[in-house]
């Protein structure tokens, strides 16, 4: 076991600077039965896109190649539930590290820009597709292992502030791609945005210091319902040495435009528009849901970061916008009506600034949490342009324009930051 623990972490610590070059562990060979797999176990809607060979040429060509391949003897390796568990707590924690450095542009490997999120997305899919096929001889609660390797994977974990007198801390959430069905090239800004932001020490507008962590949240409905947002959110407010100073969640929203969104609400009403697995989420905008699993809260939830402060003072390349739309059924009222200042006393939320989606739906969760737990903290919602400039010809993984847009928005989210930031 201590053999294994060791070689678990070296393969973590060795995966922060270089591509994984993780020699199984001694006995990951002791018989066939240890390493029985089972191909005919069918994926999810979301991982049978790995089949699309364009989603493996973006791993390789970030250097990742090595968690996918070397993933399946590690996990054969493990003797036990307990082994399995820190194994891949260690993995995620590895893949999330190695790919929060490639996006900084201090980790080696591969040809695509270092801010692309892709491949972080499709190397993860790859090695929940293992862990989905793989039959070890002792029983273990999979969908437990896939949610333990999720959260590591995606900063949830080994992700905190450093405790460090007069410094800001600024906690924000990105997005996987998404919309892959239509184009399985797409990236998500907010995804990396988080990825070149998570860790950094940046200059606020006042001249102090702030420090950013970051996570990156799925676009599926069955993981909000489990509580991802909670579980990322509510260690950054819930006390502890270093909490959150100022949170905010970022999507992609809008073409051309950055929009600070006033208001969240508490329904799900996207439908017929499906997540990652092409599921839906059982709202409309004629008949919206509240979504599973939420606690206590009001329709709406306005947003409580310095608005006038952002939109007053960045405003390139992209403008930024408060957007104060809204849908809702008014109190005593049957069909929804579309404001454009808020909602109205005893009305009933259909959609917020962000919609009826996870964008809106991240926003509400992480400041009702906020509300609950640490209700001084500034905390919204930002949405980024949309990412444009992918090659005409689909073979094509990235271009220039893609890659300067891609640039363009986080340096603008980082700017954002550096406003909203600012201690008031």
């Amino acid at each position: 076991m201590m053999l294994l623990r060791r070689a678990a972490s070296a393969a973590a610590l060795v995966a922060l600077a270089l591509p994984l070059t993780v020699a199984p562990p001694a006995h990951a060979a002791d018989g066939p039965s240890a390493c029985r797999t089972s191909p005919s176990v069918p994926l999810d809607a979301e991982q049978a896109r790995l089949a699309d060979p364009r989603t493996t040429a973006l791993v390789e060509r970030a250097g990742f190649t090595d968690f996918v391949r070397r993933f399946p003897a590690a996990l054969c390796a493990t003797r036990g539930r307990a082994e399995a568990d820190r194994l891949v707590d260690d993995w995620g924690e590895a893949l999330w590290q190695a790919s929060v450095r490639r996006a900084q542009d201090r980790r080696p490997g591969g040809d695509l820009a270092p801010g692309d999120d892709r491949p972080l997305y499709w190397a993860r899919l790859g090695m929940t597709a293992v862990l989905a096929r793989w039959h070890p001889d002792f029983t273990v609660d999979r969908a437990a292992l896939r949610a333990r390797f999720e959260d590591a994977s995606r900063g949830l974990t080994d992700n905190a502030f450093r405790a460090a007198p007069g410094v800001r801390r600024v906690f924000i959430s990105g997005f996987d791609p998404f919309g892959l069905d239509a184009e399985i090239r797409r990236a998500n800004p907010s995804g990396s945005a988080a990825l070149q932001l998570n860790g950094r020490r940046v200059t606020l507008a006042d001249g102090s210091t702030a420090e950013i962590r970051a996570v990156v949240l799925p676009v599926r409905y069955a993981d909000f319902d489990a509580g991802i947002v909670e579980r990322a959110f509510a260690p950054r407010m819930a006390g502890g040495p270093a909490p959150a100073d100022i949170i905010t969640s970022v999507s992609q929203g809008y073409p051309g435009i950055f929009t600070l969104e006033d208001w969240a609400g508490r329904a799900r009403s996207a439908d017929p528009y499906p997540d990652n697995v092409r599921a839906l989420s059982g709202g409309t905008r004629e008949r919206p849901v509240t979504a599973p699993g939420l606690g206590p809260g009001p329709e709406f939830i306005r947003t409580t970061l310095p608005a006038d402060a952002v939109t007053g003072a960045v405003q390139s390349p992209y403008p930024v916008l408060l957007n104060s739309d809204v849908t809702e059924i008014p109190a005593g009222g049957t069909a929804p009506v579309d404001r454009t200042d808020g909602p109205t006393p005893g009305s009933r939320a259909v959609a917020g600034g962000g919609g009826g989606y996870l964008s809106n739906e991240v926003a509400y969760r992480s400041n009702r949490l906020r509300a609950e737990l640490a209700p001084q903290l500034p905390g919204g919602h930002l949405h980024t342009p949309v990412l444009t400039g992918l090659p005409a010809d689909p073979q094509q993984l990235t271009g220039p324009e893609f890659e300067r847009n891609e640039s363009a928005i986080t340096a603008e989210v980082r700017a954002v930051l550096e406003h909203a930031a600012v201690r008031r």
